[in-house]
């Protein structure tokens, strides 16, 4: 092979799969991570639209009359010599029968399947807003975890370099061995602290994993999309209503009512209609037969009454459900979106001045600290004071963005 096809090989190679090596270098963000969740297909949500491919089916099936019988009777043979043509009355006789359903039994049932497969294709719509919400969760609590790792690194480093750099101290007599212990003890601590939020991080990554696979590999973008200012609670309490877990609820109750209509045409008489044919032979004329069977509903208190009042309240359970979860659903949104104004108006305290005043008490512990004034736990403090409050600012933004994906599964995206 010459030298020019082999580069030319190596250009085509570079160009394929160029491209797909910058996807996977690209952060991870929020709305890509939905996306893939939603759009994968998950076992979770195809059990749904097998369900109601399988109702669609019944909704046929069940609205088919039942198999008409078929039976051959030798009827009327003489015992004595079982003779064909002894006796005028010996005959075959060929019969078919037809069952007849309770008024409109069919149709209700029909309904009733393919109200059951409506309501299954609504859980999935409901099981999608459910993934939804533990992918933004799962990935703001690898984002938190994953920056408080970060800030909580980078105070470790600081402080053992504070250390090492005042040894000397130690060594002159300025520092007692309490203070080396006490600057021990929390470098310690501080490895504790980043292996647990290591676990944290991989803990979410795995939840994550469980939904968009292997592009839960990908890193994060070093800080949170802009989120859009939710709409009135008065509007989303409003909207409440056509939440997917409501309307798979409402499903039910349609179902239910079905089975109402169906308890009902239970009242009504039930048909069938015979036919037959008696073959004599002989010379003698054939025979025959049509005959209709009536299934009279006379003593109705334990069976009919029963299963009718059984459907009524259970779809006056189905109702109290609807009104549960609304309640539910309504104490969630108003302590949603007061957590998120709180967490909004406590993000603005800590950047105006706990963010700010921490740092520089850190720097003025320094400073204190060179010039004798102040001692070596003190300084130690201040640092730590600092990684306090900046961990402490990150939780409460996570926290907002975690309030503002509640609000987003309860009412749907702001426009």
């Amino acid at each position: 092979m010459s030298i020019s096809r082999i580069v030319g090989v190596f250009i085509t190679f570079i160009w394929l799969f160029a491209p797909v090596a910058g996807a996977q270098s690209q952060p991870l963000s929020l709305d890509e991570a939905v996306t893939i969740a939603v759009t994968t297909e998950d076992p979770s949500l195809q059990r749904f639209e097998a369900r109601a491919l399988a109702k669609e089916e019944l909704a046929v099936a069940d609205a088919q009359l039942s198999d008409p019988k078929i039976s051959a009777t030798a009827q009327n043979f003489p015992v004595d010599t079982l003779r064909f043509g002894q006796e005028p009355m010996t005959q075959v006789r060929f019969g078919v029968k037809q069952d007849l359903p309770r008024g409109q039994t069919l149709r209700i049932r029909r309904e009733k399947r393919q109200a059951e497969a409506s309501a299954e294709r609504v859980k999935r719509d409901a099981q999608l807003l459910d993934i939804a919400l533990q992918v933004r969760i799962a990935w703001l609590t690898r984002y938190r975890a994953e920056q408080e790792l970060r800030l909580t690194e980078e105070a470790r480093s600081a402080v053992n370099d504070l250390i090492d750099a005042l040894g000397a101290s130690f060594a002159q007599g300025k520092l007692t061995s309490s203070d080396v212990l006490r600057a021990e003890l929390e470098l310690a601590l501080l490895d504790d602290q980043i292996v647990a939020l290591e676990q944290v991080r991989d803990r979410a990554a795995n939840d994550l994993e469980r939904f968009i696979g292997e592009a839960s590999d990908r890193s994060l973008p070093a800080s949170l999309p802009a989120m859009p200012i939710p709409a009135s609670v008065e509007l989303m309490e409003a909207a409440l209503v056509q939440h997917a877990k409501v309307q798979a609820i409402d499903a039910g109750i349609r179902i239910e009512r079905s089975s109402i209509e169906l308890a009902e045409e239970a009242f009504k008489p039930a048909w069938s209609l015979d036919g037959g044919y008696g073959f004599r032979g002989g010379g003698r004329p054939d025979f025959v037969s049509v005959g209709v069977t009536l299934s009279v509903p006379l003593f109705t208190g334990n069976r009919q009454d029963r299963r009718l009042s059984a459907a009524r309240h259970t779809r006056a359970a189905r109702e109290l459900d609807r009104a549960s979860l609304l309640l539910d659903l309504r104490r969630d949104l108003y302590r949603t979106y007061d957590d998120w104004l709180k967490y909004g108006t406590r993000i603005e305290l800590y950047d105006r001045s706990v963010v700010v005043r921490a740092a520089e008490t850190a720097e003025a512990s320094i400073n204190a600290y060179a010039g004798g004034l102040a001692d070596f736990p003190e300084l130690i403090r201040s640092q730590l004071a600092e990684l306090s409050a900046e961990t402490q600012r990150l939780e409460l933004t996570v926290e907002q963005a975690k309030a503002h994906a509640i609000l987003t599964y309860l009412y749907g995206e702001p426009s």
